[in-house]
């Protein structure tokens, strides 16, 4: 058996047709568990479940309607139920706060807030049911670092983390635990566009301390321990996923006479 022991189980990962997802699918299969697939997209996701089988499934599920969730919760809990929930879906709609739209904001904390609480709930009832649960939620160092025109996405991530340290406190007694992975800046089919760019690129990679930009399965990694029982006692926390880039800020400041 596998040092993280998580063999047998079921996770449930909500935007599992993306970059991240992708990566979280294959990590966990790989470690011996079901995988239940939750996208909106469906000819991108369905193909990755007959690839990682171990009776692997996918749904299709909207994280920002409540009818998705609930239809997903109920066939997974016909099946066992889940013991891991990975919150991963997101969406981007940048613009400066000044301007935003309201549809745009409303859009992005529906399925990047209420939709996690959501999935939290939906998902979560079985494992207070049952006395034991994971819950793993992807936020990103815009929670806690403002970034130009990201207002609303950065406000939500913000939102994240604290709607993580509240249910962590609120169910710890009930046998579930709840955390964050926060990446930095991460190479996905999303973000390629920038990476094409060679002098963009490298100097991303410049200002990173490890000298390079995450992979989708640096974060996965971290999503597999915090939802193993390696992870048991850890609870409430947020892991920095960002090669060190957040704590380079002083770098950025000038100081005449030092190297």
């Amino acid at each position: 058996m596998s040092w993280l022991a998580l063999q047998g189980k079921t996770a449930v990962i909500t935007g599992a047709g993306g970059g991240i997802g992708q990566a979280l699918a294959r990590a966990f299969a790989g470690q011996g568990v079901r995988v239940v697939l939750l996208d909106r997209d469906e000819e991108r996701t369905r193909p990755l479940a007959t690839e990682i089988g171990n009776d692997a499934f996918m749904l299709a599920c909207d994280l920002s309607k409540a009818d998705d969730i609930a239809a997903a919760a109920e066939r997974v809990e016909a099946e066992g139920g889940a013991d891991i929930l990975v919150n991963n879906a997101g969406i981007l709609r940048p613009g400066p706060l000044e301007s935003v739209a309201q549809a745009d904001w409303s859009a992005m904390l529906a399925v990047n807030l209420t939709g996690y609480l959501a999935a939290a709930q939906a998902f979560g009832k079985g494992m207070i049911a049952r006395g034991e649960g994971a819950l793993v939620h992807v936020a990103s160092i815009a929670g806690s670092q403002p970034q130009p025109a990201s207002g609303a996405y950065s406000a939500s991530k913000a939102a994240i983390l604290m709607l993580s340290r509240q249910l962590a406190y609120e169910w710890g007694a009930k046998g579930v635990r709840s955390n964050t992975l926060s990446p930095g800046l991460v190479r996905t089919p999303l973000s390629e566009p920038f990476y094409r760019d060679e002098a963009v690129k490298t100097k991303r990679e410049a200002m990173v301390p490890l000298r390079r930009i995450a992979t989708p399965e640096d974060m996965a990694d971290v999503a597999l321990f915090l939802a193993s029982p390696r992870a048991s006692y850890v609870s409430g926390q947020d892991i920095v996923v960002d090669g060190g880039l957040s704590q380079a800020l002083m770098g950025l400041v000038p100081r005449p006479g030092y190297a």
